[in-house]
């Protein structure tokens, strides 16, 4: 029997997601197929439930849907309830069991793949939708020190910084505050300012030498950020590939229960965003 699995999201004919699956299959010979399904916020529930009439068994989640994911679940991880949004859903007998694989994701790259200590960063988190939810939790695991969440919304950034529930360690501001909050040893883009204006204008005072600057997007999304990063004088400046492929590895495994090897489809992808990148 094909196992049916797929990811949603609103565009999403330029995800890795059904590429990288793809590679995971193989790898454990397992069959499976997984595509990439665009439906809109009006029409994700109506999707979602198609997809589950027709066999799907499990599916990611990618903006904008991720929080309108959650609240379709049936149960759902402490993991997704601590975040307030799914990226991974599992179909279980009574409907969907709701998870969260990009904090971990992100975490295992970072510390793993390009072993980096991240714990008493002093940490800005840039945007308070759902790819912030995601990793927000998982940052205050892995050690980090203060967490300052700064939104054009500012309801949504005290919305993710009371769901946290650490005031003490995490703190909220005003976009027009980033250039008075002194320097950070850790900033994440979690905005998609970059996709949508094609640059970024941010205060590089922000920046030391010794800055993590990472964004969640990969590609030719995550250019103008980690452009910006660079040329203020940040020397590690990291996109959200290996994000990516982690929390891929992390849903397969959820729905297989077997986790497969990273490093290979890692390094393809990473030598195409290369490619793209330089117009080879």
């Amino acid at each position: 029997m094909t196992l049916r699995y797929a990811v949603f999201g609103h565009p999403v004919a330029h995800s890795l997601s059904p590429r990288i699956h793809a590679a995971f299959a193989r790898q454990q010979n397992l069959a499976m197929t997984y595509e990439a399904i665009d439906a809109g916020p009006e029409d994700f529930a109506k999707a979602l439930a198609a997809f589950a009439a027709a066999g799907g068994q499990g599916a990611n989640i990618t903006l904008p849907h991720k929080q309108a994911a959650l609240a379709l679940c049936t149960s759902s991880s402490e993991r997704a309830q601590r975040a307030g949004v799914a990226n991974t859903l599992v179909r279980r007998e009574g409907g969907w069991h709701g998870d969260n694989t990009d904090g971990i994701g992100l975490v295992r790259d970072l510390s793993e793949r390009h072993a980096l200590d991240l714990r008493e960063r002093r940490t800005l988190l840039l945007g308070a939708g759902g790819a912030a939810h995601g990793v927000a939790p998982a940052l205050i695991d892995a050690g980090i020190g203060e967490l300052f969440i700064v939104n054009r919304t500012p309801d949504r950034a005290d919305a993710l910084a009371d769901a946290i529930g650490e005031p003490g360690r995490v703190h909220t501001r005003y976009w027009d505050d980033l250039g008075n909050l002194g320097t950070f040893d850790f900033i994440v883009n979690a905005t998609s300012a970059g996709r949508e204006q094609g640059e970024m204008s941010l205060p590089m005072a922000m920046i030391t030498s010794r800055t993590l600057a990472v964004d969640l997007s990969y590609g030719e999304a995550a250019i103008p950020f980690l452009a910006w990063a660079r040329s203020a004088g940040c020397t590690q400046a990291i996109d959200g590939l290996g994000m990516l492929v982690e929390q891929a590895a992390e849903s397969f495994n959820l729905w297989h229960g077997m986790r497969p090897d990273t490093a290979e489809i890692y390094a393809e992808l990473s030598g195409r965003a290369v490619a793209l990148a330089t117009g080879d």
